[in-house]
């Protein structure tokens, strides 16, 4: 499945800084949110 530019940037928040949510990123990726925020800790 191929993302469009659009259906990315609608769900980066720009408070300062641009962020995602984990739950966002996961579902990205196609990981689960768990094993996302445990790669995260290790870098």
């Amino acid at each position: 499945m191929i993302l469009s530019i659009e259906s990315i940037e609608n769900k980066i928040c720009t408070r300062g800084l641009q962020v995602m949510s984990d739950s966002d990123l996961a579902a990205l990726y196609k990981a689960e949110i768990k094993v996302l925020n445990q790669a995260v800790k290790c870098n």
